[in-house]
């Protein structure tokens, strides 16, 4: 793949905007709740995703599909933040960071272990070494708060993101990224409302 200007600025842009969201999310708990923060985010990027939903002419999903659309946005989406948010009253930003970069491990293992795919040696080292340096990363630091508690609900995110991301494949081909997004989204928001706003 040949690296452009565009390409290398997204990465960046990507990568400093998931880094910013661990300390962004104990900024938001000083003032709502773990629910009411998650609700708060998934309520912009709903109304982020009805604009473009519009603007583009995005069909809508067929009726079969509706219960594994929730159930995964349920995962991917409410259990994911809600869990994060909870786990991050007790654990320290860097070490939550750390925590969810296991989401692609997770993710490695249910492939396998679900669909058989293959995940080769190089891949298995790449996953290691970079979750390895983040440990190092984080650790380095002093006067890190956590807790056990803290600590597997955060896990917990992580591992309802991985289910989220490996049971995809087939409506991700079907209805492409945006969509997708779009309408576990929207599922998750209306079913969560009486969850999130009691």
């Amino acid at each position: 793949m040949k690296l452009t200007f565009s390409l290398v600025f997204l990465h960046v842009l990507m990568i400093s905007l998931w880094a910013s969201a661990f300390p962004v999310i104990q900024i938001g708990l000083e003032s709502f709740s773990p629910q009411h923060l998650a609700f708060v985010r998934l309520s912009i990027a709903s109304l982020v995703l009805l604009v473009i939903a519009i603007a583009t002419r995005m069909r809508l999903p067929d009726i079969k599909d509706i219960p594994l659309l929730l159930a995964l946005g349920f995962l991917g989406f409410t259990v994911y933040h809600t869990a994060l948010n909870i786990g991050e009253k007790t654990v320290s930003a860097g070490i939550a960071s750390l925590l969810v970069s296991t989401t692609p491990i997770f993710s490695s293992l249910l492939a396998i272990f679900l669909f058989q795919e293959e995940f080769g040696k190089r891949k298995w080292i790449g996953s290691a070494v970079s979750f390895a340096g983040i440990a190092l990363l984080t650790f380095s630091k002093e006067n890190f708060v956590h807790s056990v508690n803290g600590i597997l609900l955060i896990l917990l995110a992580a591992l309802a993101e991985s289910i989220y991301i490996v049971c995809q494949k087939n409506l991700l081909k079907k209805y492409g990224f945006l969509s997708f997004v779009t309408y576990s989204i929207w599922g998750l928001q209306f079913l969560c409302l009486f969850f999130y706003l009691d």
